[in-house]
């Protein structure tokens, strides 16, 4: 149920099931947010669902809530054609919660665009997965428009990732706190920060955890990152960058490189992410 106090709620339900062969997409929605289009790039096996958010960001008030339910032989990438911002905001907080349910057999690539934090936001971002199959998610954040002359001077966003009994990443960013965002076991001063995800329901082969974390090996210039394993079953690449486009490149190279190890699929990007 959506709060009370939500200015601009909205509701969406993505099912993806498995057809003959072919994965389909049911979709519902209530307010401003919807599926666009699901695209078939890979054949009818894998469904390319692109959500948009007509408003375009996200207020004090705002609630967006998703919800992916990707059953037994399905394949669902689900992604969006533009970053989620979150504006700034006198009181109350903007939400966008995403749960998502992967059964057994299934894969989810949950891969939005970026985040961009803009001073004096009151942001609460968080992703759910019950993970019974394969996953592959994404998340990058920008803290302010450094590029654009605009750092983040202001705000406080509330970012959690968790993947029910495996995994819990929740941290909360203040512009205040300037320890750590400038500290060296911190941000270092760095403004955007990334995570990627490769994980399943069962513990990988440790000669296929050696070939993904050497993957995950690249040097691009203005970010630091690194590669490790928990718990045998969850891959996690870590980041930090300046500046957003850099960040963007290393980790669609490395989404590229595990989806063509872990799952044999070809590094296909979705169409919305070059038009």
């Amino acid at each position: 149920m959506l709060r009370p106090e939500a200015r601009w709620p909205a509701q969406l339900t993505l099912q993806a099931r498995a057809d003959s062969g072919r994965t389909l997409v049911h979709a519902r929605h209530e307010g401003p947010l919807r599926l666009l289009k699901s695209l078939y790039p890979e054949g009818d096996g894998i469904a390319h669902a692109v959500i948009v958010h007509p408003p375009g960001g996200l207020v004090g008030g705002d609630r967006l809530e998703m919800t992916l339910d990707v059953q037994a032989g399905a394949h669902l990438l689900a992604t969006t054609p533009a970053a989620t911002r979150f504006y700034r905001s006198q009181q109350l907080d903007a939400v966008q919660t995403v749960r998502a349910t992967v059964a057994a057999g299934a894969r989810l690539e949950w891969l939005p665009q970026e985040t961009l934090a803009y001073s004096g936001c009151r942001a609460r971002n968080s992703v759910t997965v019950q993970l019974q199959g394969q996953l592959l998610l994404g998340e990058l954040l920008a803290l302010g428009l450094t590029e654009a002359g605009q750092p983040w001077l202001e705000g406080e966003l509330l970012q959690s990732l968790a993947i029910d009994g495996l995994w819990l990443d929740r941290g909360c960013l203040r512009a205040s706190d300037r320890a750590l965002l400038e500290g060296p076991c911190g941000l270092a001063g760095q403004r955007v920060l990334g995570s990627l995800v490769l994980a399943q329901a069962q513990p990988f082969a440790p000669a296929m955890v050696e070939q993904l974390l050497e993957a995950a090996r690249v040097d691009t210039a203005g970010v630091r990152s690194g590669a490790t394993l928990l718990q045998g079953r969850l891959l996690l690449l870590r980041l930090l960058a300046q500046e957003v486009e850099p960040a963007i490149r290393l980790m669609r190279a490395v989404r590229g490189r595990w989806r063509e190890l872990a799952w044999g699929l070809r590094a296909v990007e979705p169409r919305i992410w070059s038009s």
